[in-house]
């Protein structure tokens, strides 16, 4: 769950040092054209060239990857949804005398999974929360073996209620794994270094032509944003971007609950 830098602090930061440096590729242009002896290299464009395209590939293949992660994201909500409601479902096939208690234990369950990210970007209650549910899964596969077990509960009630107590078990590893699968940091440290290299080439390119603000902020601005919609998406519990509103799906279950 934790990230390598808040969004407003890489977002600052980047569009501040691509000012920086579009002022200073533009003035180490207009100094080197002041000596007036000098040409420019053979193959700077194509140089250039490649640098953008390289800047723009990182770009879509990081956007790209982040998506794909926030649509498995959605899924897995939907999946353990699913879980809950399928073990919950199941809870008849015990004894009646059981069935209280096993329920009580659900929804509280439930208000824990639900606790886990509301708490977010708050790493540390975030993961309080996920102990309260790790330790109310353990209370609950105990009840669940003790019920499915009464004299009164189904012939079948181990077999079928167990399995689906297990599944919704697994699916919080598998969701807490696709929360912390995220690209290395290097990735952004290297988004944010091509940004600023990307920025000096381009200042250095419009020394020829007086200083036109629409293009630089427009140019800055567009490369700050895409890059923090690209940390938002890769991080949607923690930034501008919220997935709280995927979550709806757990709190109806919950309501169906009561």
């Amino acid at each position: 769950m934790d990230r390598l830098v808040a969004s407003p602090t890489f977002a600052t930061s980047l569009f501040l040092g691509m000012l920086l440096l579009l002022e200073l590729g533009r003035r180490m242009a207009i100094r080197r054209g002041a000596k007036g002896s000098e040409k420019e290299p053979a193959g700077v464009s194509a140089v250039e060239g490649a640098v953008f395209a390289l800047f723009g590939l990182l770009l879509a293949f990081t956007f790209s990857g982040s998506l794909e992660r926030f649509n498995k994201h959605r899924e897995l909500i939907a999946e353990e949804t699913n879980a809950i409601g399928t073990a919950y479902l199941r809870l008849d096939l015990v004894s009646k005398s059981a069935q209280p208690t096993l329920r009580e234990s659900f929804g509280k369950y439930l208000d824990a999974r639900l606790d886990v990210y509301r708490k977010l970007p708050d790493i540390e209650a975030a993961k309080a929360a996920l102990t309260t549910s790790t330790h109310l899964q353990e209370e609950i596969w105990t009840q669940a073996v003790n019920a499915s077990r009464l004299a009164d509960s189904h012939p079948d009630a181990g077999k079928l209620l167990l399995p689906a107590v297990n599944v919704m078990i697994d699916i919080t590893t598998t969701r807490e794994m696709a929360a912390n699968l995220h690209p290395p940091a290097i990735i952004f440290v290297l988004l944010f270094l091509l940004g600023l290299g990307c920025s000096l080439l381009a200042g250095y390119g419009m020394a020829t032509s007086r200083r036109s603000w629409l293009h630089i902020l427009g140019f800055t601005a567009i490369t700050v944003i895409t890059v923090v919609v690209i940390l938002d998406i890769e991080y949607p519990r923690q930034g501008l971007f919220r997935a709280d509103e995927y979550d709806q799906v757990l709190i109806d279950l919950r309501e169906n609950m009561r």
